[in-house]
């Protein structure tokens, strides 16, 4: 790959403005160096919008963390931006695996669940290592964010920051308890309300608010407006973004292309359906082809499909088979692809495509084995016909890995729903290969606007008012969902799991499970009954 000192010379060059031109400044904020699909895409719709005016795109996952603040100024200085758009991709950090100072659930699990003093010491340990990371970034990203809209203003007077991204969707009233007066920070799709600024138009029908203002009352749940979507221009973002061969010289990563925007579903946990509404946008099969075409051109053999779901739903089955046919004959015959893919929503044909054009890997998110809980948690799926239409892929001749999502505890779980889940994993396992099905396991981090949240009111689980990016011990272990009477099992079983194979730790949970619950008839998995605890039904309407 690129060294630093090389993207550090093309980034930070002398240049020539014309005065009182618009400059356009794209940030993608610290994180982790996944492709930066937005900024790339918000870049490329403004090109095509207001060709005569001058970009740039400074990707900082791709720079070195001391370097960070440094190289932002540096290039803020040459290229005197009067637009600076700001893109913030994670702010809540529970998951299963290491990352940012250490192992976020392992931690709290120590603290909340262990026996052995000596254990709950170093989680506590941990949770601290962690908790300074936590602050540390959001300090970081709101110091720089102000620093360099500070430095901004020394060129340009009228200088503005937009901030943006997946995070700012979901915690946007948090964040603008914090930023300086003025930054505009935008919910959803960014590419209405950056037209507006820069044709100087009112900017009050836009998902979005003034930092200092007061915010309109169910801003998440506006519905975004629809934009054709054309081709991305790669020729033109390689000319405004020298990191982009950092990513493609590695050719270890998955290059996003985004094929349709929205989701109708309405799962219990899930955001997406409030940022990217429930309308579902297609792109033009032939632009997104023209995309990946680009793409393969300049080397690129590993996709993924960006969607929120890459078959939403079963109406969108022909588009799906229209688009590979399309890759197909594109003559795209040496590449990979993976996406987030719902596994109701398919037929044999599509299967059959899927495998012919090389999709390689894919994560299905059916967050629990028991048709029941999936039914309670709003995930609008039956899991007999997953089953049958895995058979269908495996028939195919799909031979990758899969990677199923469990997120267990979230609603009314209990040892029979447990017990059904590890029948329907063990099916899983039986259709593809034990070897090929990675069960990812997941604790939810709970979300502002999503339906758990509001379950959690209504339960007494959380009060108004709280703060969803606190990592408080007493808050944290509200919003890293595993409530009782089933949470001190599944500390239990994750902490067991994490001294036996931390390595392999989806695999151990679900076999750990196994020995303490049993296997049930997989015929009991696959049934719901109608009756559901009364305390569930209000939350889950």
């Amino acid at each position: 790959m690129s060294s630093a000192s090389t993207i550090d010379s093309n980034l930070i060059k002398a240049s020539v403005h014309k005065p009182d031109a618009d400059r356009v400044l794209l940030i993608r904020l610290p994180c982790n160096p996944i492709f930066p699909i937005g900024p790339i895409y918000l870049a490329d719709h403004l090109h095509k919008s207001f060709p005569e005016i001058d970009q740039k795109i400074l990707d900082l996952a791709a720079i070195p963390s001391l370097d960070v603040e440094r190289v932002l100024l540096a290039v803020i200085d040459d290229f005197r931006p009067s637009l600076l758009v700001f893109s913030w991709r994670d702010i809540q950090i529970y998951a299963p695996v290491d990352g940012r100072g250490g192992n976020p659930l392992q931690n709290s699990f120590e603290v909340f669940y262990a026996r052995n003093p000596l254990k709950r010491l170093r989680g506590a340990f941990g949770g601290v290592r962690l908790m300074a990371s936590h602050y540390g970034e959001l300090r970081r990203n709101q110091h720089l964010i102000r620093k360099g809209l500070r430095y901004a203003l020394r060129h340009n007077k009228n200088a503005q920051a937009v901030l943006g991204g997946g995070a700012v969707s979901v915690f946007y009233e948090q964040l603008g308890k914090t930023l300086p007066k003025g930054t505009i920070i935008s919910v959803g799709e960014g590419e209405p309300l950056l037209e507006k600024l820069l044709r100087r138009e009112s900017i009050k029908g836009e998902r979005c608010f003034v930092v200092g203002e007061e915010i309109r009352q169910g801003l998440i749940h506006e519905q975004p407006i629809s934009l054709p979507k054309t081709a991305c221009n790669y020729e033109y973002i390689r000319s405004i973004w020298p990191q982009l061969d950092w990513y493609l010289e590695g050719g270890d990563f998955y290059v996003g292309v985004q094929t349709k925007r929205g989701c109708p579903h309405n799962c219990c946990y899930c955001v997406y359906t409030v940022v990217e509404g429930k309308k579902v946008r297609i792109n033009p099969i032939e632009e997104v082809v023209c995309e990946m075409r680009q793409l393969y051109e300049l080397g690129v053999r590993s996709f993924w499909f960006t969607d929120a779901q890459f078959i939403p739903a079963r109406q969108y089955i022909k588009d799906a088979k229209e688009l590979l046919k399309s890759i197909q004959d594109a003559g795209l015959k040496d590449i990979h692809w993976a996406a987030y893919i719902r596994a109701d929503n398919l037929d044999y044909e599509l299967a059959e495509l899927m495998v012919a054009t090389g999709m390689s890997y894919f994560e299905i998110g059916i967050t629990s084995g028991s048709q029941e809980l999936v039914r309670k948690m709003r995930m609008g799926y039956n899991l007999r016909t997953v089953l049958e239409n895995c058979k269908m892929l495996a028939k195919a001749g799909f031979k990758d890995k899969v990677s199923v999502n469990y997120s267990f505890n979230v609603i009314d779980e209990r040892p029979e729903t447990i017990s059904q889940t590890v029948a329907y994993h063990k099916e899983l396992e039986r259709i593809f290969g034990a070897d090929k099905v990675d069960p990812a396991i997941f604790f939810i981090g709970l979300q502002p606007h999503t339906h758990l949240e509001q379950y959690g009111f209504e339960q007494g689980l959380i009060k108004p008012g709280y703060n969803p990016m606190s990592m408080m011990p007493w808050t944290a272990r509200k919003l890293l969902w595993n409530p009782e009477p089933m949470g001190k099992t599944f500390g239990r079983i994750c902490l067991e799991a994490f001294d036996k194979d931390p390595t392999n730790f989806g695999k151990t949970v679900m076999a750990l499970l196994e020995r303490d619950y049993g296997e049930s008839p997989l015929e009991d998995a696959l049934r719901a009954p109608l009756k559901g605890r009364p305390a569930m039904a209000s939350a889950v309407r």
